[in-house]
């Protein structure tokens, strides 16, 4: 895997589990605080479309993972 498709699967999946744990009608819901957290994932990927910076990319490529087209 390259670094760009673990970013995307790591903030897909931060999203659906932040989502579950801040809706109401969610079974797993805990906080609708959680919905920040969701926010924040987002946004981050927004930014880094027009930046290029994403700090889980940099992580990933120190430990020298395969880059992607993206990062």
């Amino acid at each position: 895997m390259t670094v760009d498709r673990i970013v995307f699967a790591v903030a897909g999946l931060f999203i659906v589990l932040s989502l579950l744990l801040g809706w109401s009608g969610s079974p797993l819901f805990v906080s609708k605080y959680f919905l920040l957290f969701t926010a924040f994932v987002g946004l981050n990927l927004f930014q880094s479309a027009f930046t290029g910076f994403c700090p889980l990319a940099i992580i990933l490529k120190k430990f020298g993972l395969e880059t992607g087209a993206a990062f």
